[in-house]
């Protein structure tokens, strides 16, 4: 790799894989293509504004002529694909957006890649990051593998889906050097607020009502973000063209068994520390903040996500278990409230309102 561009790099698992390449690759130039829209935040790479191998490109990924033109001035010999719209709910009240971004926005890099590398592949690699909601709902045993046949229920896994799908054609049609990971659930830093974890730790900082859906027994395979980006790393450097690599965390976890995990470690914080028992009050505990809200429709019940081909090809495995990885987490969250404070402001607000015609509480 030397000249890496990063799709969504100023997201939430794209800005921390920016931070863990330049790291642990310091001869890579890393170029950050990202529209910043409501989940980009350039809050995420502040500390390498202004730093050599380090550059920003504004962007819309779906806007061809714009994709054409930089990969026709950039020299990329590989390419991170995380830009997409992410959240399931969000999918459920507006699904264009997802299958504009998801599935035309990989057309349109897959095209500009295939053009400007034109048959010359030698050293060129292009990998698509991907879920494993792809694979539908798992009932109470086994694991999703490589094999497990497509069935997405939600339009945001119907638009990875077909993403995943595009990617293989271009491999099998035109020979592009592609390679697609289907990760489960990540968490850690700069995770954007309206996931379950991080919402769980603001609002029970903040002593709101901790929302949980249905009964809380929905489970998901849990990936702390660090391991994810080193898992790429090992797929970009040893993976074979052409497969599918399932990335999990051996982590299952229920809903309501992270919750009230998430709550203890967060009393545990604040009642260790002086400032933060000023700052963050709560008679009673965070347990006591839950509360159980209507389920979502086309809730999967249980992801989880089967790491061994990965592991016997490439040799990865997570470093970090759930609860090592979720103290660190909660850590980070405490650290960082300025951080997650201009999240919540009214920019976001704004853009769900514009985008749903629904307003924010």
């Amino acid at each position: 790799m030397k000249n890496v561009l990063i799709t969504g790099g100023a997201g939430f698992i794209g800005a921390n894989f920016v931070h863990y390449l330049r790291e642990t690759y310091p001869g890579v130039s890393i170029f950050v293509l990202d529209n910043l829209t409501y989940a980009g935040n350039m809050a995420n790479l502040r500390s390498l504004e202004g730093t050599d191998r380090f550059n920003f490109i504004r962007g819309d990924i779906t806007d061809r002529d714009f994709v054409n033109d930089l990969f026709s001035k950039k020299s990329f010999d590989t390419v991170v694909h995380f830009a997409a719209e992410s959240h399931v709910d969000r999918s459920i009240l507006g699904p264009g957006a997802f299958i504009n971004t998801n599935i035309l926005g990989t057309f349109a890099l897959l095209e500009a890649a295939r053009a400007t590398w034109d048959g010359n592949y030698s050293g060129k690699r292009f990998l698509h990051v991907s879920t494993d909601e792809v694979y539908g709902s798992l009932g109470a045993e086994g694991l999703f593998t490589e094999e497990t046949a497509y069935a997405p229920n939600s339009p945001y896994a119907a638009s990875k889906a077909a993403s995943d799908h595009l990617v293989r054609a271009y491999f099998h049609t035109y020979g592009l050097p592609c390679v697609t990971t289907n990760c489960s659930n990540n968490y850690g830093p700069y995770q954007f607020p309206e996931k379950l974890i991080p919402l769980i730790i603001i609002n029970g900082l903040l002593g709101k009502p901790l929302p949980i859906y249905g009964d809380g027994m929905n489970i998901r395979d849990w990936l702390y973000v660090e391991d994810h980006c080193s898992a790429i790393t090992t797929v970009l450097e040893k993976g074979r063209l052409g497969e599918t690599y399932n990335i999990g965390g051996k982590n299952e976890w229920t809903n309501i068994d992270i919750v009230n995990l998430v709550c203890d470690i967060v009393d545990e914080f604040v009642e260790g520390s002086e400032e933060y028992s000023k700052l963050y009050p709560l008679a009673g505990g965070r347990r006591g903040l839950i509360t159980y809200v209507k389920d979502r429709p086309g809730h999967d019940r249980r992801y989880a996500i089967d790491s061994a081909k990965i592991e016997a090809e490439l040799g990865w495995e997570p470093a970090e278990s759930f609860e090592t990885g979720i103290r660190k987490t909660v850590k980070w969250y405490l650290e960082n409230r300025s951080w997650w404070e201009e999240i919540q402001s009214g920019a976001y607000r704004d853009y769900y309102e514009e985008q749903y015609g629904e307003r924010l509480s």
